[in-house]
């Protein structure tokens, strides 16, 4: 009998192209298409500046629909917005308070993505497998017996970092069928279909709420704290600010410091005292550290493989577009670690995913906790 593999089916370029790989490699091959977010539920207002008659959620359900019915599929949908607000969206709104910054996204994948759409698919719909229309890879390792997460041949397009979450039964039971595959190619592939979606922007902003003025979605969760910004070098006060947690470590635009001899960025952030201290783009040196600890790191593979007298060398991203930078890794009591960076590094800050490489295989990932 063929494997039944059930796909995201987003209403994107990416989603679509995966589902016809899978039919084309022998699957049983249904979509499923989840719907996380409700602007008129979760109070989304400020900020939001969708002005059509149909909201982008429906818009891209219709999409969907009509790729389902161009592959001759079967496609089922579901709503998992209370689940997102309690699970991913809470926590990015904690995390926001305390002046930290999460990546909603890696929430996503772990909490909704592979958990509650899989239990979904494997326990309701009779799927074998998932499948998503990340730029990824998942191999069995048959000299350590487990499954590894590895980039994408398209390191441009690699997405393993917002899959640094994911435990091994997770990614025993998924696919991602565009793991050899450039984004030119898969665009290619779906113009010959004469896909709907063949031309489609690629969806931005928060993991399905989508593009947002920033600063003015977050005030409809987080109420304006004003405060004074301060020259950290001069003890200077150079303005007032609507709230800390509105900015980010190293950010420059939005800081309304005009008639200055040079820019500003953000430096420091004291959230107790309302304080957002900046330094001129002259002075970079707040933005450096040496280093960092992250918290409960989740190991994808057996930790045990690459620990030499609790310690090893390896690769770490701290930021999705950011290469690769070497490290040296110290593990603490919890699966905590003590990350030591070969050279000074810009801009890493507290809240943020730190993800371990050793060659093209993921570690795991874990948040960055303190920055020293």
């Amino acid at each position: 009998m063929k494997k039944k593999v059930i796909v995201g089916l987003s209403g994107g370029v990416d989603s679509s192209v995966a589902a016809k790989l899978l039919i084309d490699q022998g699957y049983e091959v249904e979509g499923l298409f989840m719907r996380n977010w409700d602007s008129n539920i979760n109070n989304d207002v400020l900020g939001n500046n969708h002005s059509s008659q149909i909201c982008p959620q429906e818009v891209d359900y219709n999409d969907a629909k009509l790729v389902a019915e161009k592959l001759k599929i079967k496609i089922h949908r579901i709503d998992f917005i209370k689940e997102y607000w309690d699970k991913v969206f809470e926590y990015f709104i904690f995390e926001y308070k305390k002046g930290r910054t999460p990546n909603p996204d890696i929430l996503c994948n772990k909490f909704i993505k592979f958990d509650l759409f899989l239990r979904h698919a494997i326990d309701i719909l009779g799927a074998d497998y998932i499948a998503m229309g990340h730029y990824a890879g998942v191999v069995y390792n048959d000299i350590n017996k487990e499954y590894n997460l590895i980039k994408a041949k398209d390191l441009n397009k690699d997405q393993s970092y917002f899959l640094s979450e994911l435990n091994q039964y997770q990614l025993s039971k998924t696919l991602f069928p565009l793991y050899e595959y450039k984004k030119p190619d898969v665009r290619k592939i779906a113009s010959k279909l004469e896909l709907v979606v063949a031309n489609k922007k690629d969806s931005t902003g928060i993991c399905f709420i989508g593009e947002r003025n920033f600063t003015k979605f977050l005030q409809n969760y987080i109420p304006n704290q004003p405060g004074k910004i301060i020259d950290i070098e001069t003890n200077r006060v150079l303005g007032e600010h609507i709230g800390v947690m509105y900015y980010t470590i190293g950010q420059r635009k939005g800081l309304n410091l005009g008639g200055n001899k040079e820019p500003y960025y953000v430096a420091k952030k004291d959230i107790d005292n309302k304080i957002l201290y900046v330094s001129c783009l002259s002075e970079e040196k707040y933005l450096y550290s040496n280093g960092c600890t992250i918290k409960d790191f989740n190991w994808i593979i057996n930790k045990e493989n690459v620990l030499i007298n609790n310690r090893f060398e390896c690769n770490s991203k701290f930021r999705y577009r950011q290469e690769d930078v070497l490290v040296d890794v110290t593990l603490l009591k919890n699966n905590d670690l003590s990350v030591v960076f070969t050279k000074p590094l810009r801009a890493i800050t507290e809240g943020q995913q730190a993800v371990l490489y050793i060659d093209n295989i993921c570690l795991g990932g874990g948040i960055i906790d303190s920055v020293f």
